[in-house]
């Protein structure tokens, strides 16, 4: 079975504190905005690492990729 974009949504906002969360995609390809203050301070790759800490197994087992914009509400207001 191929996940949904709001399972994804749920997975992502189950392992990381987030104040916002959209997913699309089709079940393979998933394209997401992120906005946590988790990601303040941190550098885009520690950002995205954030994420798939939170994905764990289900990066490699169930979404086959994953493209984000990585935020803190600040960022996102602007």
């Amino acid at each position: 079975m191929l996940p949904t974009p709001e399972l994804v949504k749920n997975y992502i906002a189950a392992g990381l504190d987030c104040t916002h969360v959209e997913v699309s995609g089709d079940g393979a390809h998933f394209e997401a905005v992120i906005v946590s203050d988790a990601f303040a301070g941190k550098r885009l790759i520690q950002r995205h690492q954030l994420v798939y800490a939170a994905l764990g197994d289900r990066m490699r087992e169930e979404i086959h990729a994953l493209s984000m914009k990585t935020l803190t509400p600040e960022e996102f207001q602007k």
